[in-house]
């Protein structure tokens, strides 16, 4: 399987109590970002704030999501844990519950060399037959090179990589050594067009959320070879990233969902409540950046 397009990296709607999963909204949600015509979603991962909301809260999100899109779109479900038992036990229910890929960054916190990371990502991908997507990222001691996501890829049932280290050296480096088969997904919404040059398949992303139809747009131009346009396109999108990442990413993007007409709740605490604090100021940018952008 080799994931290609634009792919929302889900928010998780939450009720008030700021833990458990709105299923409503969320269902709701989905199903726009459907219309809209998301290629697929990635569920669950740092956006869908699955690290810190528990085990249970993240099988029900995966099964509302699942039932929700009926096969009609790809489903890729994160399931690293600080607890690597619980990683399996996710991995496990994911492939039972219908998720088309499983994908994990790699073990954080502590130091791991590489041969304690490919230990890790053998067990993890073997714990089902799902293709699986690792997730490099920054967090994960500062990220994996080349080389090291080279021979992650060796492991049978490893087909590709979320790209969100800012390298675009190394993903270049990364698409030589594999000839071109991995199936590389670039991960930072603001440097989409570069990862899209350097060789990305796909995009997941936080802010696809709030700016789907355009980062489809700049998908479809880059692919046709209007790089100019995709590049205006990139620089209006970035507009925006700017004045969101002012604030706490996650709760800045559940306001802006909010703003387009869903309840989805505040980010898991103790992340900040725009509502609270910045909305005013938030709101204000955005209407002088003309987001939300006319469809």
């Amino acid at each position: 399987m080799k994931f290609k397009g634009i792919i929302p990296a889900l928010i998780t709607p939450l009720c008030e109590d700021r833990k458990s999963v709105n299923e409503a909204q969320a269902r709701k949600f989905i199903e726009f970002l459907i219309k809209q015509g998301a290629d697929g979603f990635y569920v669950l991962g740092s956006t869908g704030e699955g690290l810190v909301l528990e085990e249970k809260e993240r099988m029900r999100m995966l099964e509302i999501t699942v039932d929700q899109v009926k096969g009609r779109k790809p489903i890729i479900c994160h399931t690293a844990a600080m607890n690597f038992s619980e990683a399996i036990r996710l991995s496990k229910h994911a492939e039972k519950a219908g998720a088309d890929a499983i994908s994990a960054i790699p073990p954080i916190f502590f130091h791991y060399r590489t041969e304690d990371i490919y230990n890790y990502y053998k067990t993890l991908a073997g714990s089902t037959t799902l293709p699986f997507i690792m997730y490099n990222h920054p967090s994960a001691n500062g990220g994996m090179n080349a080389e090291t996501v080279a021979k992650m890829s060796e492991i049978d049932n490893i087909t590709g990589v979320k790209w969100t280290v800012k390298n675009y050296y190394e993903l270049m480096r990364l698409k030589d050594m594999t000839h071109g088969e991995m199936n590389i997904i670039n991960g930072p919404d603001e440097m989409l067009i570069a990862g899209l040059a350097a060789g990305a398949d796909a995009g997941i992303g936080t802010t696809y959320n709030v700016m789907l139809p355009q980062y489809l747009e700049l998908y479809k131009c880059f692919g046709q070879g209007e790089i100019d346009k995709a590049r205006e396109i990139q620089y209006k999108i970035n507009r925006v990233i700017t004045c969101m990442i002012k604030n706490e990413l996650i709760s800045v993007t559940k306001h802006m969902c909010a703003m387009l007409g869903f309840d989805i709740g505040e980010a898991t605490y103790p992340l900040k409540s725009i509502k609270d604090s910045g909305a005013v100021e938030l709101e204000q940018e955005l209407k002088e950046i003309g987001w939300p952008f006319a469809q």
